[in-house]
């Protein structure tokens, strides 16, 4: 029966809904996306350019801040733009850059139709983006394609642990939510004391898939192997929101017992690259999107993570030209065995506002949480680092803890950022998720000090020369 249903309404219930009655295109461009991604690597970067170069010629005639940006940098028209290394000489947008020229980066002929979301503030600074209603079925008809690789497709009965606020017409949500046979279990909400609702809800639901912020998840996977408690396996878990470190897999998948996938979107865009069922990487929305990994961080080593960049390729009303975004990641060379020709990226790896360096320029990443998480008797913690030779540890101290964790810390920090840190630990009732429902596990407070941005490092445009830009995934 539930089968069926999933069958269902993929081929009958949501082509009436969504291309009958709100006549969207959604369908029609899944299917687009489902045949390109079997694509050779060439033709989807030939695919990439014609979408680009077209986007390119459209923001020159239609968007006044590109057109003086681009004019400032040394571009006589379109034409000067004839290759993606050209395109990676032009001048990077930040979210300032978006909020001091809002109104200057919509197209002139596209203005009065567009769709508005904001982003959602983790650092305290909301950021409003415009989009076009192609553009929002474009965007989620390469979600449906991504999340079907790990066996999330359309009509499949699906719990979300995700963050819900308080709806305006909740019965149509319920409505909507029962029509996609899925069930959202508020994670903002989320308490030591209540995580047997959240267990009690997947063996009621039973659903064949999840979907979940990772911190939520993780939460929740921790305090079912803590107390024994078992419910029904689902066929996997998709994680979303935040990097999903190894370690942090290998911990829901003890206490699921299915595999659990990674992907990696931002608002600005929707989804950007998620794994596919060899979970060996995580394939990028090239024929969607424009995703550069900008070159090594002034400061940094060669092999640290590096900026993402982004571009848009169908955002005809608002568009986001060579956007950093704030996120690290790592590029991944070679072919996935799933066939797919689309290019990979190794790991996201965090938010550069939240990456921690060592004084030899060396990032920080999964160590930290590896060590703190093998560490007994810490629930949760949360690194700052003030400055390059100082953190500042929050930890939330569980029944088991013990005052000797405390020098396994130590001992495990300085081996990771050697012998001459500070290190002063806190102690907490909790740590506090962003509003959008994340855990910020180390913050850095040296994004505008020793970590220059790559945002900083670039701005200058064309002649700081392409061999700068080491990646386009």
């Amino acid at each position: 029966m539930r089968t069926m249903y999933g069958s269902l309404f993929r081929r009958v219930l949501f082509p009436f809904y969504e291309t009958g009655l709100r006549r969207r295109k959604t369908l029609a461009y899944l299917d687009e996306y489902e045949r390109d991604q079997w694509r050779s690597p060439d033709e989807i970067l030939d695919l990439q350019w014609t979408r680009l170069s077209r986007l390119v010629a459209h923001c020159w005639d239609e968007v006044p801040y590109y057109r003086e940006r681009w004019r400032g940098a040394g571009v006589a028209g379109p034409g000067d733009i004839g290759s993606l290394a050209d395109y990676a000489r032009l001048p990077l947008l930040t979210k300032q850059d978006i909020r001091d020229n809002f109104e200057r980066l919509k197209a002139t002929s596209l203005r009065d139709q567009l769709l508005y979301k904001t982003t959602g503030g983790s650092t305290g600074e909301p950021l409003q983006i415009g989009y076009t209603r192609d553009n929002y079925e474009r965007r989620n008809a390469v979600m449906h394609r991504g999340y079907a690789w790990a066996g999330a497709s359309l009509g499949r009965r699906a719990l979300h642990l995700w963050g819900e606020r308080p709806d305006e017409q909740p019965v149509k949500l319920k409505m909507l939510h029962a029509a996609f046979n899925r069930r959202v279990m508020n994670v903002f909400t989320m308490k030591d004391d209540n995580m047997v609702e959240y267990a009690d809800a997947i063996d009621t639901f039973r659903p064949d898939v999840m979907v979940s912020y990772v911190a939520s998840v993780v939460r929740l996977a921790r305090w079912l192997l803590a107390n024994g408690r078992k419910v029904h396996v689902p066929h996997a878990i998709l994680c979303a929101a935040e990097p999903l470190y190894e370690h942090e897999r290998a911990l829901i998948q003890a206490a699921f017992g299915c595999p659990a996938y990674n992907t990696y979107g931002c608002r600005e865009v929707m989804l950007i690259a998620s794994e596919c069922e060899m979970r060996d990487g995580l394939h990028v929305n090239a024929d969607h999107l424009c995703v550069e990994l900008g070159g090594p961080l002034p400061g940094a080593a060669d092999d640290a993570p590096r900026e993402v960049i982004l571009t848009d390729l169908h955002n005809y009303g608002m568009p986001l030209m060579r956007y950093v975004n704030g996120d690290l990641a790592t590029a991944k060379s070679g072919n996935c065995s799933c066939g797919r020709g689309l290019p990979m990226l190794a790991s996201v790896d965090g938010r550069s506002m939240d990456a921690l360096r060592t004084s030899q320029g060396h990032f920080i990443g999964e160590y930290l949480e590896y060590l703190v998480f093998n560490t007994p008797g810490i629930k949760r913690f949360q690194a700052v680092q003030h400055r390059i030779d100082r953190l500042d540890v929050t930890l939330v101290r569980g029944e088991d803890f013990q005052d000797s964790a405390l020098d396994v810390l130590r001992h495990g920090m300085r081996e990771a950022f050697g012998d001459c840190i500070a290190l002063d630990f806190h102690f907490a009732d909790d740590i506090a998720l962003t509003p959008t429902g994340k855990l910020r596990v180390a913050i850095s407070k040296l994004a505008l000090g020793l970590w220059i941005p790559l945002t900083q490092a670039l701005h200058g445009g064309l002649e700081l020369g392409v061999e700068q830009v080491a990646v386009f995934v």
